[in-house]
This record gives structure tokens, sequence and C-alpha cells, in this order.
């Protein structure tokens, strides 16, 4: 391998620190490293992809000439083929964080970050608390990235091996040379690009898209052709994975996403066929959304490599040779959410903020994932963990659904919440409903509810109804990650998959969901009257997904997945809830969720009654009259006393109290703001002791009265500054305009049909003196 005239300076560097090893895809930088470094102790190597870390695992252990498990061995979510006695050790960054959390990582005396480039968030976390603590060698490896600066930033040594790569024949299919990436008609410009290829060379060709949707509608378009299609993706089961990367004894067409682009060696592939497409996170509006974005150069270089591992290659590619594409892919923690990785650092005992990573994530992002943190008592004020945070992060899912899982009431629905989480944790839904709507509806009818959470669960503990698909690698996958959730949580485990819940999911369902929303109001969201296709949540709108099974008549539900993608213009964005449990709004009240506000006060001989409405995300849920107490029956009481319905005429004074006193500020006799008189009111009557209608009785119009303008001084205030003038036939309200030193007198009634004179009006001295009448407005001379 081109890798091996390193060995020695690899050696010599690693014993000395940290060392960069830049080496171009298929120079053997995977396997070799690793082995390589076990001279330093016991090594673990952390791969991006899990797909990666599975198939280095079985490579390395078979060169080692073993299985996985003795002197090399992997650990992905849901397998573990290594122990302690284990020499090297393949790993996602989602274990190996787990581990540094866990004990610092002191069973491992090497961290190797391979294929460092992909900048995921948390490869950028071990860096940056790998480097802080200088307990390990660190060995970073990259195909693409600047390796000079990173070993600068390291203190240690850069080395760089060349590939062994044979060349590859490049050609651009667009014939505009400016032509960007695209989505149109993609599945019938790959199959050509594909066909193309096939007949010019001898091997196996592998095409880049971006994603599930585009890989099945390939292959589609590729069915006459006598070849094996494969697909290759992130969803694809273990099975297919290993197809992929064995050599077939027929010719193939491997259709992949970006999975294909590093790490694993898809051996025979003569040729290359680009899409230049793949499905990116970024930041839109304030939101991470997922979008079909143009793949950076980098990433086209680590792709075009791929048909020039074995033999001369040829790579086509769908775009414009002189396309302006970007340099490099922007790190994903300066365009994801940052809760993951702030709780993360939080329980390996660093507050992210504290860190040094390779380019910094955003301020506002990292504060909003801090204030989330904070609100579910994850971390304290100085950003370290809490206990209960330090549960969370144990739980193999994210922290959302780990927070939903803890904060359960009972056993039974905390068991619900936890399949739920296994399910939503699969690579793809567990169980697809029928298309036909007889058969749809009968599925539903067995269900007990129009519910696309419940179908999950009921998938995941083996009772979906009959005619519901069930996806056998994931619902496997899901019940596998449900039950680690119930272990970690102290939860019981079911013996069987045909052991019975201790009580049915109709029953675990409601009461279930209603915590939820208790534990995360933002969960609840209500349809909209008219858009019924959306709900809202009184913070954020989403349109509820074509595949839901949420029923029309569901007027709110809860939403616990959903993605975001980007609108029509620059700036808008479509947020689609795909996951959703229909709730009846009575539960939203019940969870604390929805606010009440008081309207219609009446005073009558029974006493005090309002309407009450319960309001979440500008929707009434329920209305009813009742008899308020406390807050809100001083609220009422307030807006009778200032309508003159009770104890007047306290109100009319209180209020002319209030405006002569913001006139004497604006006029600037005194410093200070006036109250609004309502609020003023409701603290006065809190300060008298009301706590409900009864206490009324004891109250005089004198309690209530407002000490603004000084008594002395009132009498004179107001015959030169009045708020109301009556002349014969005219009553006016006075407006004061102090800024501008304008006076506006607005007619309120009377029959006089000329304007006012000035020499009837006040004198108001320096002041300019208007007349309003209806939308009339004229000089008063």
């Amino acid at each position: 391998m081109p890798i091996d005239a390193l060995h020695g300076d690899f050696a010599a560097a690693l014993a000395d620190g940290p060392v960069v090893v830049s080496a171009a895809t298929g120079s053997g930088k995977s396997t070799r490293l690793p082995v390589w470094a076990r001279d330093q102790g016991r090594v673990l190597v952390v791969e991006p992809r899990r797909v990666a870390a599975t198939s280095l695992g079985h490579w390395v252990a078979g060169l080692l000439g073993g299985k996985p498990g003795r002197e090399a061995g992997f650990a992905v979510r849901g397998e573990v083929r290594c122990d302690r006695d284990t020499q090297i050790v393949f790993a996602t960054p989602g274990m190996a964080l787990q581990w540094l959390a866990h004990n610092g990582l002191a069973d491992f005396a090497v961290v190797v970050l391979d294929e460092f480039h992909e900048r995921r968030w948390d490869t950028d976390l071990l860096y940056a608390l790998l480097t802080e603590t200088g307990r390990h060698r660190l060995v970073i490896t990259s195909a693409t990235i600047d390796g000079a600066r990173l070993a600068r930033e390291l203190a240690g040594t850069h080395l760089e091996s060349p590939g062994r790569s044979h060349p590859v024949a490049l050609e651009h299919l667009a014939a505009d040379p400016q032509a960007m990436p695209h989505a149109k008609d993609l599945a019938t410009r790959v199959a050509e690009g594909v066909r193309t290829a096939l007949a010019r060379t001898d091997g196996d060709v592998l095409a880049f898209l971006p994603g599930r949707g585009e890989i099945a509608a390939a292959a589609r378009a590729l069915k006459d052709e006598p070849v094996a299609c494969i697909e290759l993706h992130a969803g694809a089961s273990a099975e297919a994975q290993r197809h992929a990367l064995q050599p077939g004894q027929e010719r193939r067409v491997i259709l992949a996403t970006n999975v294909a682009e590093s790490s694993v060696t898809i051996p025979g592939v003569t040729a290359v066929v680009d899409s230049g497409l793949e499905r990116r996170t970024g930041r839109r509006n304030g939101r991470t959304v997922l979008a079909l974005q143009a793949i950076a150069a980098d990433s086209a270089e680590q792709r075009r490599g791929r048909a020039g591992r074995t033999a001369p290659g040829l790579c086509l590619r769908l775009w414009g040779r002189n396309a302006p594409l970007a340099t490099n892919t922007p790190p994903e923690l300066q365009r994801e959410d940052l809760t993951e990785p702030v709780l993360a650092a939080a329980c390996c005992d660093r507050p992210a903020r504290e860190l040094a990573f390779p380019d910094p994530p955003r301020e506002e992002a990292l504060e909003r994932a801090e204030d989330r943190l904070r609100a579910t008592h994850a971390i304290d004020a100085d950003g370290r963990a809490t206990e209960h945070g330090r549960r969370l992060f144990a739980l193999p899912v994210d922290t959302a659904l780990a927070h939903l899982v803890l904060a359960m009431p009972d056993a039974a629905t905390a068991a619900f919440m936890a399949d739920l989480a296994g399910a939503l944790g699969s690579r793809r839904a567990v169980a697809v409903p029928p298309d036909d709507e007889r058969e749809r509806q009968d599925a539903l009818t067995a269900l007990g509810r129009a519910c696309d959470a419940t179908l999950r669960v009921a998938a995941v503990r083996g009772h979906a109804p009959d005619r519901v698909r069930i996806r056998r690698e994931e619902r496997r996958e899901a019940h596998h990650l449900a039950r680690q959730v119930r272990e970690l949580a102290g939860l019981p485990a079911r013996e069987s998959q045909q052991e019975p819940e201790s009580e049915p999911l109709a029953a675990t369902a409601p009461r279930a969901l209603t915590a939820a929303v208790a534990a995360a109001p933002e969960l609840a969201f209500v349809r909209r009257e008219r858009r019924r296709f959306a709900l809202g949540n009184g913070g954020e709108e989403a349109e509820i997904g074509r595949d839901s099974l949420l029923a029309e008549d569901a007027e709110a539900a809860v939403v616990f997945d959903s993605h975001s993608l980007p609108g029509k213009g620059t700036r808008d964005t479509r947020t689609i809830a795909t996951v959703l449990a229909p709730l009846e709004p009575d539960a939203l009240i019940d969870a604390g969720v929805a606010t009440p506000a008081i309207a219609d006060p009446e005073w009558s001989a029974d006493g005090l009654v309002v309407r009450r409405d319960w309001w979440h995300a500008g929707r009434v849920l329920r209305s009813d009259r009742t008899r308020p107490a406390g807050a809100a029956a001083r609220e009422a009481l307030a807006s009778l006393i200032l309508d003159d319905r009770l104890l007047a005429p306290a109100g009319s004074r209180l209020r002319d109290d209030l405006d002569a006193w913001a006139l004497y500020l604006a006029l600037g006799f005194e410093q200070g703001e006036a109250p609004d008189a309502r609020d003023w009111l409701a603290r006065r009557l809190q300060t008298l002791g009301v706590e409900s209608d009864e206490d009324v009785a004891l109250l005089e119009p004198e309690d209530l009265a407002f000490e603004g303008v000084p008594e002395w001084e009132r009498e004179r205030f107001d015959r030169r500054y009045p708020r109301e003038v009556r002349l014969s036939g005219l009553h006016m309200r006075i407006h004061y305009d102090v800024a501008r030193r304008t006076v506006t007198a607005e007619k309120i009634d009377g029959n006089r049909r000329d304007d006012p004179k000035r020499w009837e009006l006040p004198a108001w001295q320096g002041w300019h003196v208007r007349f309003q009448r209806a939308s009339r407005v004229v000089d008063v001379r």
C-alpha cells in the first residue's frame, strides 16, 4: 500500500506527539495506521460512518488472522464486537463520546480520528476535548483537509502520502460549462451516464445520488439493463451493505449516497457517475434545514478518486466544467442545532463554549442550545452537566427523546416512550400503512386510533395490524434500540416480543401524550382553522406530512418528528411534521400548556362571573363561565371598575388621575413613568387583599385613588391643562403632543356645526392648537 512508505516516520512522529496524516483515497491509511499505532498501546479508531466502522473492523481483524472481537473489532449503536482486550477498536463518534464521558477513554492509549475532513460535529468535539486533555496519542487522517495547518495548531507532525490511484479520465456531461448540479430529470440523466460508463469501461459503476428516493428512481430507470443494481445508503440493510462491499460475480451498478465517498472501498469500480448533489443541513431563517445542495469541490475530488482504485477509470460529472462549486463543505458545528454537542461536552466535564474547536460554532446557536438544556435541567448555570443531563446523555437517542422518556409519570408510559424513541431512532419508518384507503381504515380500526406514534410503538412490540407492512431490518434495529433505552432508563424488559405490556396501548397512549406535552410544551400543536393542512405551536408553523395518519377531525397533536425544508424565496422555510399523535384539546389544558384569559366580566346578585378562554397558538381550545379567584378575579374586577360598572365613580376618576399624571410627567414637572390603569388597579386590589368577589364589600371608591399630581397643585394644573373641554353644543377630548407643543381638540359629541374659535378655548400659550372632527383636522385661529 502507498501508506507503507510512511511506516517508520509515522512510528517516530507518534512517539513524539500528535500526527496529522494527509493521504489520498486508496492509500491504506484506515487499515495500516491503526495496526502501526498498536506499538503505543490500545487503539481507538473513530470512523464517521457506521458502515465504515463495521467493514474496517471486519477487514483489519481478518488481516490480523482472526474474527472481529479479538485483535480488532468494532462498536456501533446496536452492535459491539469488542471487549477490553481488543487491541484495535473501530467505533462511531457517538460511542467514543459515551466512553469519553464515562472514563475519559482511559482504556485507550491512541485515538485516531479518521476521515476528519467530513467535519461532523461529534468528531470536531472529540478533537476539541482530546487536544485539551492531552492524555492520548492523537492521530488525525484526511484526504482533503489542510493537514499542515492542523498540525501547526496541534504542535504536531504532518505526514503526507500519495494514494494508489490510476489515471481517471474526467468528463462533464452538461452542455453549459457554467451549469451547476441540479435535480431536474435526475434519474434519467444518471441512467444515461451509467449506460455510457458501462459501454466505455469493463468494471463496476458507482453512481452518487443525494438520497434514497433518487436512488430508487435511478434503479427503476436502469431496470432493463443486464447488470445488478445495488443500493447503498445509511438506511440500507446490513446484508445490502456487505453485498456492495464485496466483489461480485456479475457486473454491478452501485447506486450510493455520499456514504461511499470515503473510508470504505467498493471493489471492482472503474467508473463513477456523479450527480454532484447531496442532502445537507444548513442554516436558513434561524433554523436547521435539510436541503438538496451541490457538493463542494473537495467532495467531488473524493468521488472521482473512487474510479481509480484498481485500474484506470472514468468519471462522468453531470454538471458543467466551470460550475462555481464551493471549495469545502462547511463544518456541521456551523450549520446545525447545537443541543447535542453542548450536552455531550458538558457530560465530558467541559462547557462547549470553553473549548477550542477547529472552527468556532455560531454564538447564537450556542446560546439557544444552552437555554434549551437549562430549561430541561440538563445543564446548570455554568454549563456543567446535571445528574439529569448525564442520564439524558446515557440514553442512545437524541436529547429531546431522552428527556421525554425520563419525564413519564409511570413505568407503562415510560415504556411507551422508550419504544417510540427506538422507532424514531431507526433509519426508516418501521411500519408502512397500506396505500388503499379502505385497507388503511381497517388497519386504523384494528390499531384503535389514527396515530403515527401508536403505530410505531405497536410495530416495535410486534402488534401492528395485519395490513401494515413491517420493514424487518428497521424493526429489528428499533426493537434493539428500545430495549437499550428501557434498560438504561431502569424500566422492566420484555422477556419476548410476544409478551404483552402491563396495559393496552389504547390506555397508555393518551396518558403518555399528555405527559409529553407537559414535559416539552413546544411539541403541542393545534390545527389551523382555515388552513387544515397546517399546525402551529405558538412559535412555529408546520405542515402535516402527506404520509401521516392524523385524522382530519383531530384539532390538536403532539409532533414527535419533523424536518425543515427551504421554501420559496431566500428566507422562507417549510417545516414538515411526520410523526404525529392526536390529542384532545382538553389535554393541553390539563398539561398546563394552554393559557387562560378572562373576558366579558359580569357583576350580578350572585357575584362576579367571567368567560374563561383557554388559548394555545392563537386558538381558543375551550371556553367556560366561571367565578374567578386570585389574579383572574382582580383582573376582572379592574375591568368592571374602570368601566364604572362597579364602585363608580372610582374608575373614571382613576383614568382621569392617570391621564393628568402622564401629562404632568411629559411636561417635565416630575420624573417617572405613568402606569397602565388596568395594571395599577390590579396591583392595588392585590395590596388591599382582594382574592375574590366577596372582598369587594370591604372596598370604598376612595381606596382606589391614585396619588399623582400633588393635591395642592391639582386644581391649577387642571385649569391650565384640561383633558376635556365643553362649549355650548360641543364636547371635546383634549390630546397633548408635548414634543411638538401641539394640542388637538377632538369632538366627542354635540350639535354645534361650526369649529371652535381660539378665544373660546383655554390659553395654551406657546402651543399650536388644532380641531378634529372625525377624520377632518384644521388649525384653530
